[in-house]
């Protein structure tokens, strides 16, 4: 049994992760989609809300499993049997780093994992958690650029920060 790891912040998840994690679920038969929890990093939204977007926005997929870690990823991939990591580019930008990364993680995987780079769709490639945030923060529109339950929390969140 193949099981793959796509792991991130997702704070929150948006359109263009649904969509990496929709083909990456093709590849193996078990993914599992990790949120990484850095308590060094001020997230908007707590673990657990992040877990739950995750789940309402991914629940069309049967072969995911959404969990949450902190420390090295290569620990998280060596302690659950993971063979393949997934990481999405979205740019010639996000390669510099992630090639980085994945030559560091390949030499502390004990030849246990791969890691895969999956391109972005063209129509998600402008798209991050923290342009989101920040969009919808000034008051713009992000409908259709995250997923409607994180839509939805989004605007709770900034109710709930209102006091109203």
């Amino acid at each position: 049994m193949r099981k793959a790891l796509y792991a991130g912040s997702f704070d929150p998840i948006t359109t263009g992760h649904v969509d990496v994690i929709n083909r990456a679920s093709r590849l193996c038969d078990i993914l599992v989609v990790g949120v990484i929890h850095n308590p060094s990093k001020q997230a908007v939204f707590d673990d657990a809300e992040r877990i739950e977007m995750i789940r309402r926005s991914t629940e069309h997929i049967p072969n995911i499993r959404i969990d949450c870690f902190s420390g090295l990823l290569a620990d998280y991939v060596l302690k659950h049997d993971i063979t393949v990591v997934i990481r999405g580019l979205r740019a010639t930008m996000d390669f510099e780093y992630e090639i980085q990364m994945a030559q560091m993680n390949a030499r502390l995987y004990n030849d246990q994992a791969e890691t895969i780079f999956l391109m972005t769709n063209p129509e998600h490639s402008f798209i991050s958690s923290s342009l989101m945030r920040e969009v919808f923060a000034l008051g713009g529109d992000i409908s259709g650029l995250v997923p409607e339950p994180v839509l939805q929390a989004m605007k709770n969140k900034r109710f709930e920060a209102k006091g109203e």
